[in-house]
């Protein structure tokens, strides 16, 4: 096949590999066409593996698209563990970035000042502090202050409070964040005390508690905390930190027939260049890893993380099972119009994010990284509780290619990476990088340069276009049942 980078009209003739296909009908920009006769049954191939077979006879020239390819995806699968390790090599890069050195070693890439409510119920409360904090004291030298509101912190139960709890713990360590203020409401099920075991240990001048319950009034004694909150930061400044702290996270969302082709293969070399400078790259979305899971697999480190890259695979499996819930119900309706037609399609072009690095770690939902090198997370395709949770287990940046746009961003600076040029002109307010000159007149290498260049601003305190209109947020993953 090949992929139309411009909307082609039937009777074109157009010039692949060496050969000449007339177009037997219209193929819009991104979507696929034959490039030779296809049989009924027969499978279709791109980045050299199948993405489906034929449902019908496909001839050449012919539109390939959901009417006449079918998913080879089957609930059962039996995987062996076949290494297949080729890390690519880049040279060390002498550059430092310009970060927040924690007391505990960590870095930050910003120095924010966060209000986090333990339950919604005081995030009403918790918004009227920041008001008034942002409205009574100088916060310049802080990158932002502001309350992360959620519904969530009781009537859970199960694994959602313990979901809730754990990322809201991830929070109050994330090293983006200077000083915390942690609201409870103080007869909720996330019992403040309960959540400070879950914290663990905290730098006690640094984070402070607030249950409302047991102060007279929760807004002014906020306000108080608050203030001295912004005098000890006040302080902190950036200093030169080793490109090995960044832990950056890996994801994509609004994909179209590009995404395989440019922005997604670039974070790839991304990743690939991070880890040679000893950094850390985490890749998530496991449902958009079905169809090229293998890939992976066959890249763990040894037999522990092959088997806990199954374990990953299928417990996602289980969990849409669980709850009579089709396991394939991908790609949406948004992919399928940017020329996405199966999911093996949408995961071969999904994890190439992760570049050629080996898989060196395997973490449940806000288990921080504990290794350096490429590491797999589970967390669901869905963008904005992915790119937190990308953030939870500590990532400080988050790079998200997208073929169609959108304007969120998450906790942690999110750099949207388009994978088309006509994006990139089109969503000026929301596009932070273009990765569409790939396909133009633009070297893979001479790309990564620009993007890792970008990467660096970003790191050294650049806004991206999401925080420059403060569009950010946290989305905690939910599976169970709300009482």
């Amino acid at each position: 096949m090949a992929i139309a980078l411009d909307d082609l009209q039937k009777g074109e003739v157009i010039e692949v590999g060496g050969r000449s296909v007339t177009l037997v009908e219209d193929i819009a920009k991104g979507h696929k066409v034959a490039l030779r006769p296809i049989a009924a049954g027969e499978n279709v191939v791109k980045y050299g593996y199948p993405i489906g077979h034929a449902t019908s006879p496909i001839a050449e020239g012919a539109w390939i698209h959901s009417h006449n390819i079918k998913t080879n995806l089957s609930d059962e699968i039996e995987y062996t563990y076949t290494p297949k390790i080729a890390p690519k090599h880049y040279p060390k890069d002498e550059r430092m970035v310009m970060g927040y050195e924690r007391k505990n070693g960590d870095m930050g890439i910003r120095n924010e000042l966060w209000v986090i409510p333990t339950v919604g119920c005081v995030n009403g409360q918790a918004e009227a502090i920041v008001k008034r904090v942002k409205s009574e004291m100088d916060c310049s030298h802080l990158d932002d202050v502001r309350v992360y509101t959620h519904p969530y912190g009781c009537s859970q139960l199960g694994d959602d409070h313990r979901n809730t709890r754990r990322a809201l713990a991830a929070m109050v360590h994330h090293p983006n964040a200077g000083a915390i203020l942690v609201l409870g409401l103080g007869c909720e099920n996330n019992q403040v005390s309960e959540f400070q075991k879950e914290i663990g240990t905290w730098d006690p001048e640094r984070v402070r508690f607030i249950v409302a319950q047991e102060v007279d009034d929760e807004i002014e004694e906020g306000v108080k905390v608050c203030r001295e909150l912004v005098e000890i930061t006040r302080s902190d400044k950036r200093t030169p930190q080793p490109l090995a702290k960044l832990k950056i996270g890996l994801k994509c969302g609004g994909s179209d027939g590009f995404s395989g082709i440019t922005a997604n293969p670039l974070v790839g070399l991304f990743s690939d260049w991070l880890i040679a400078q000893g950094g850390t790259t985490i890749l998530t979305e496991v449902p958009e890893m079905f169809g090229a899971e293998t890939i992976l697999m066959d890249r763990a480190e040894s037999c522990e993380i092959f088997d806990r890259t199954v374990d990953l695979i299928n417990n996602f499996k289980g969990y849409f099972k669980s709850y009579n819930q089709p396991i394939y119900e991908n790609p949406s309706p948004g992919n399928k119009k940017g020329g996405i037609t199966t999911l093996e399609e949408k995961s071969l072009g999904c994890v190439q994010k992760g570049g050629a690095g080996t898989v060196v770690d395997v973490l449940d939902y806000t288990d921080p990284v504990v290794k350096r090198g490429l590491n797999l997370l589970q967390a669901p395709g869905n963008d904005l509780v992915a790119s937190s949770a990308l953030a939870l287990s500590g990532c400080q940046m988050v790079l998200f290619t997208t073929g169609r746009g959108t304007p969120f961003g998450s906790f942690v600076p999110t750099m949207k990476i388009s994978t088309n040029t006509r994006l990139y002109e089109f969503k000026q307010g929301w596009i932070d990088f273009n990765a569409g000159t790939l396909v133009e007149d633009e070297e893979p290498e001479a790309l990564l340069a620009r993007f890792v260049d970008k990467i660096l601003a970003t790191a050294n305190g650049e806004l991206l276009k999401h925080e420059a209109t403060g569009f950010k947020e946290v989305a905690i993953f939910k599976t169970g049942v709300t009482l």
